[in-house]
């Protein structure tokens, strides 16, 4: 059975720096595409950005570009999401998700999820 969980979620101030852990159970981690999703109250859940079995790096939230990053621990089937320079229009819930092609910002593309990571950012 695959199981994803995230964990580091919180509640920080505007300007500083948050680390997410997304890790993975029941498969192959370096054989899939990982990617971060974030999701408000109401609203459709739209890709942050994704990571190739390659170490490929794809951003689908222009906001995201230059503050946040994806690093993985293949062996720790393990990854992260970085996010520095916070800002409140960040706060959202994020969640992982992996599918065994290549990186996709569509939902509806991927396999599987984790649970999500309640991020929330003050001014």
């Amino acid at each position: 059975q695959v199981q994803a969980v995230e964990s580091g979620g919180g509640l920080v101030q505007a300007g500083e720096s948050l680390r997410l852990s997304c890790t993975v159970s029941g498969l192959t981690f370096e054989l899939y595409a990982m990617a971060w999703f974030r999701q408000a109250p109401g609203k459709e859940r739209e890709g942050v950005v994704c990571i190739t079995r390659y170490g490929t790096t794809t951003y689908y939230t222009d906001s995201a570009k230059g503050r946040f990053s994806i690093p993985r621990d293949v062996a720790k089937n393990t990854m992260y999401l970085q996010m520095n320079s916070l800002k409140p229009e960040d706060t959202d819930m994020y969640c992982c998700a992996g599918r065994t092609a290549g990186c996709s910002g569509l939902r509806h593309d991927y396999n599987y999820w984790g649970q999500g990571a309640q991020v929330t950012v003050s001014s």
